[in-house]
């Protein structure tokens, strides 16, 4: 449980109607969201959607063309100073110096930023679990502890607000999960977090709410269980005659049969039921079914019900956008 309830929380950046024309061409579409606090909130797309352009607008690196960003009440553009105290950010990969120290590192950007103590350095080491290794050249250091270095450096201020852009990128699975487990503990002590991703898995994993943009154009906001819900969740029969038991279920007004290439369950699921009847019903439907397969002769021999990713959602709302 976050210690800052999410729903109905301070709204802690609010993007209303942002848009960016370069060249005259529209790049960001009437951008809209908002991020709560203590909330972990992903930003999904795929490369090239206007992530890292939005990116770029929220903490005044871009001018935009119109609309407005808020943080903590304060208009990026009208006072950036007064807004982005309250902003910790990393945009692509972070840039550390390989010939200096972590501690070193820390202490250079720490000199940008008023008030920052050495007490306050030694606090964000150990918060991004790199104490032990913080006084070792970053040359050394794994791309995940350099990410963590990056952090470090984000936190240094003391922000409300945490923008990572694509964080795991470049990391191996142990790296992710303990990535994972550290943006969740930031948001469980009152932090807002705001990580892009093109990586529809982590953003379902870490993520409380997200936004999905395609062509610069947000296209959904929401509870990630509750996007999920707007997708079709798939019914899979194994049954040991399939050919009178499709035609059983194809005679049924509320079942609707679903074609091989119509559908996009994961392989591994289908690996075990592969000569499954995939179809699209409602639960409470599938009791009466069976029994009457089963009066018909035909037996069962297995029902799975396939609760949709965000992959699936994501797909369905841009009508196979890649994601990578």
């Amino acid at each position: 449980m976050n210690a800052n309830p999410i729903e109905g929380g301070d709204i802690v950046l609010s993007v209303q109607g942002l848009k960016k024309n370069i060249g005259g061409k529209p790049i960001i579409r009437g951008v809209s969201f908002d991020v709560r606090a203590g909330e972990i909130f992903g930003f999904l797309g795929p490369n090239g959607s206007g992530k890292t352009t939005t990116i770029r607008m929220l903490v005044d690196l871009i001018k935009p063309t119109g609309g407005r960003v808020l943080v903590c009440g304060e208009d990026v553009s009208r006072s950036p100073e007064k807004a982005l105290r309250h902003v910790g950010c990393i945009v692509e990969n972070p840039e550390m110096y390989g010939y200096l120290t972590g501690w070193e590192n820390l202490e250079h950007f720490a000199r940008m930023q008023k008030g920052i103590t050495r007490e306050r350095i030694l606090e964000v080491a150990e918060i991004v679990g790199l104490d032990k290794r913080i006084h070792d050249k970053v040359k050394t250091y794994s791309l995940g502890m350099r990410q963590r270095l990056g952090i470090a450096q984000a936190l240094l201020g003391s922000p409300k607000l945490l923008i990572l852009d694509e964080p795991t990128n470049g990391l191996d699975p142990l790296g992710i999960k303990e990535l994972r487990a550290f943006i969740r503990r930031l948001a469980d002590e009152g932090m807002s977090l705001f990580i892009s991703s093109h990586l529809l898995s982590e953003i379902q994993l870490m993520c409380d709410r997200v936004a999905i943009i395609s062509h610069g154009e947000v296209i959904a906001v929401g509870k990630v269980e509750e996007l999920i819900a707007h997708a079709d969740t798939y019914t899979l029969w194994l049954l040991d005659q399939p050919g009178k038991g499709r035609g059983m279920l194809a005679a049924d007004p509320n079942v609707r049969l679903v074609g091989e290439h119509e559908h996009r369950i994961d392989d591994a699921v289908l690996a075990g039921m592969k000569e499954a009847i995939v179809t699209v019903m409602d639960e409470d439907r599938i009791p009466g079914m069976v029994a009457e397969l089963v009066r018909a002769g035909v037996e069962v021999r297995a029902v799975q019900r396939v609760t949709p990713s965000l992959e699936e959602l994501f797909l369905s709302l841009t009508e196979g956008e890649g994601i990578g």
